[in-house]
């Protein structure tokens, strides 16, 4: 058998897990001070509700649950390959969040702020910052459509990076309306939008020409494609000349707006930015979106954005919707490469007691000490120092011995 995870999948030593249960328990502290609350939706989904979650790109990678018992049977005897499943791991926390809402909304208050921290799964090629299954840190409001969701979940989320160690941060902001405008007056048709979108997004990636390339690739129209070239060419790329170019330049108020308030509320702290060429992947998105990005990681950290219409594929009505993720998995492998350690902490030190010990009075020792400091209770093994070694090298700081005073630190034998 084999003793290794699956591709894409960790296990975790306990010294990182227990910097990821402080790290989650940070964020957590600042979105629950906040007036979110948290709330928690099953790993599998419907999987006719996710094909039809518009998460663009994600639903190829969909890990699907196939059909049981005498229905798979059937489904497998007429042929019908593509009926063979029924469910569907969630890709993100942002369809199950709808689907709850929808169910729940009754005895729910209005605006809803809602917390998820949950693993989700994707079946994508691995690469460092990207696994198949990982965590994230959500924070939702539902019920709100004033641009101050956007700047309260750009607030909160800031001060959740803050105070886990983050600096030097900037949140990037567009909104797709503004950017759909600009390419339906260049000549893109609105049918053909989202796949530009989806090209644009990788404008960081791969240049203006490599954007240029591919929407040439796509069979689009030549003079379209010129006139992103030239506007790009411009050099940097404001605001108010994307907002030119929109039949009502109003449309990019809100996005005003929050980039002002966003970025008083930064006080210097972090950098609030407008960035035309954000789209991101997910094709819910309705309106702002934004996204997190570092000196220490080449791609995102958070990001998220406004999905008006998520909800109302499941009620018939709109509900206005937005929500800001944190890559937990990235924000966890930065602060351990950065030699991370938790504030405060106590001091681990392990509690040795030799065969035949009066267990109980142990136990009572160990509780004794755990006023300073954090306790581990084992048996004192043959070869001592062997023993002391080990647990110097497992991050203890030093030992105590049962039914004595004395406690040995390990820095003392260096």
């Amino acid at each position: 058998m084999k003793i290794q995870p699956l591709k894409g999948m960790r296990d975790l030593l306990p010294a990182e897990q227990t910097l990821r249960d402080y790290i989650q328990g940070q964020i957590l502290e600042v979105y629950r001070a906040a007036g979110f609350e948290r709330i928690s939706t099953p790993m599998l989904e419907d999987l006719e509700n996710l094909d039809k979650s518009d998460g663009g790109e994600n639903l190829s990678l969909i890990f699907k649950v196939l059909k049981r018992g005498d229905k798979l049977t059937a489904a497998l005897n007429a042929g019908q390959y593509d009926a063979l499943a029924d469910m569907g791991l969630r890709y993100d926390l942002t369809l199950p969040l709808s689907r709850y809402y929808a169910a729940n909304r009754n005895v729910l208050p209005t605006p809803f702020k809602v917390i998820q921290t949950d693993r989700v799964f994707r079946a994508e090629r691995p690469q460092k910052g990207r696994l198949r299954e990982f965590v994230q840190c959500d924070i939702d409001i539902l019920g709100d459509e004033s641009p101050n969701a956007e700047v309260e979940l750009i607030d909160v989320t800031a001060r959740a990076l803050l105070k886990i160690g983050f600096d030097g941060f900037t949140i990037n902001i567009n909104d797709r309306r503004i950017l759909r405008g600009m390419l339906e007056s260049m000549g893109f048709a609105p049918d053909t939008l989202d796949s530009v979108c989806i090209t644009f997004d990788k404008m960081d990636k791969v240049g203006a020409e490599g954007v240029r390339a591919e929407l040439t690739e796509k069979g689009l129209p030549a003079g379209a494609i010129q006139q992103l070239a030239d506007f790009l060419a411009q050099g940097s790329v404001t605001l108010d000349a994307v907002a030119a170019r929109c039949a009502d330049p109003s449309i990019a108020d809100d996005l005003k707006y929050v980039l002002a308030t966003a970025g008083r509320l930064a006080e210097g702290k972090y950098q609030v930015a407008y960035c035309p060429s954000l789209v991101r992947g997910q094709g819910y998105y309705t309106g702002m979106v934004f996204e997190v990005v570092c000196p220490q990681f080449a791609g995102a950290v958070a990001g998220g954005g406004r999905y008006d219409n998520m909800v109302g594929k499941f009620l018939g009505q709109q509900v206005p919707a937005v929500g800001f993720s944190i890559g937990f998995e990235r924000v966890c492998g930065i602060l351990l490469e950065k030699g991370y350690q938790i504030p405060g902490a106590k001091q681990k030190i392990a509690l040795l007691y030799p065969a035949g010990a009066d267990f109980p009075a142990v136990l009572a020792q160990a509780e004794a000490l755990r006023a300073d400091h954090s306790v581990t209770v084992l048996p004192q093994g043959k070869k001592l120092g062997k023993q002391l070694a080990a647990l110097e090298a497992a991050g203890f700081a030093g030992a105590a011995f049962a039914g004595k005073d004395e406690l040995k630190w390990f820095a003392d034998r260096k």
